[in-house]
């Protein structure tokens, strides 16, 4: 095999052969004295040495080297109760708020921060997307968002949308102090 060489912008690089290993087999038999040497290419071992490569990345894959429960991946409950309690109170803060106070944009920037971090958390749980709270909060965050998106961080939400908004809250709330 050649040794490898530096590549200048004037050289052009030589193709490497690949290498064609050989096998030999040597039969003989027992009834006759002549002997039969088989050649055979690599191309013929190509579908042995793909099944030990699957074999080989099956047994290394990250999932076996790493076992990780879904334990210990789910948040616990306590976890779970307390954020969606803070993400509650902020909902409720920012909503209630005056439209003259210019603090405003701020608790809007604050509560969207807060609520992207908790779907992003908490999204991601199956255990959790069937709870009733769960659903709720995701729904209010999710039309809070929504119209600050739509109409700025100073617009008030109006008392329809904002009704259905803390009865919402307000359902999460109750579902969450009964553990679901």
């Amino acid at each position: 095999m050649a040794s490898p060489t530096l590549l200048t912008p004037t050289s052009k690089p030589t193709p490497l052969s690949p290498l064609k290993p050989k096998f030999t087999t040597t039969i003989t038999s027992s009834s006759s004295t002549s002997t039969t040497t088989t050649t055979t290419s690599a191309a013929a071992f190509q579908p042995r040495r793909r099944e030990f490569l699957s074999l080989a990345t099956s047994i290394l894959s990250p999932a076996w080297l790493f076992p990780l429960t879904p334990a210990a991946l789910a948040a616990s409950d306590e976890e779970y109760v307390k954020e969606s309690e803070e993400v509650i109170n902020r909902v409720r803060n920012t909503i209630n708020m005056d439209k003259t106070d210019p603090n405003v944009a701020s608790a809007v920037a604050e509560l969207r921060e807060t609520s992207n971090y908790w779907v992003a958390k908490y999204r991601r749980e199956k255990s959790l997307l069937g709870r009733a709270s769960f659903r709720d909060i995701y729904s209010a965050l999710n039309a809070v968002s929504g119209h600050y998106i739509s109409f700025g961080p100073t617009a008030p939400i109006p008392a329809k949308r904002k009704a259905r908004i803390l009865e919402e809250v307000d359902t999460a709330e109750k579902a969450l102090l009964r553990g679901r």
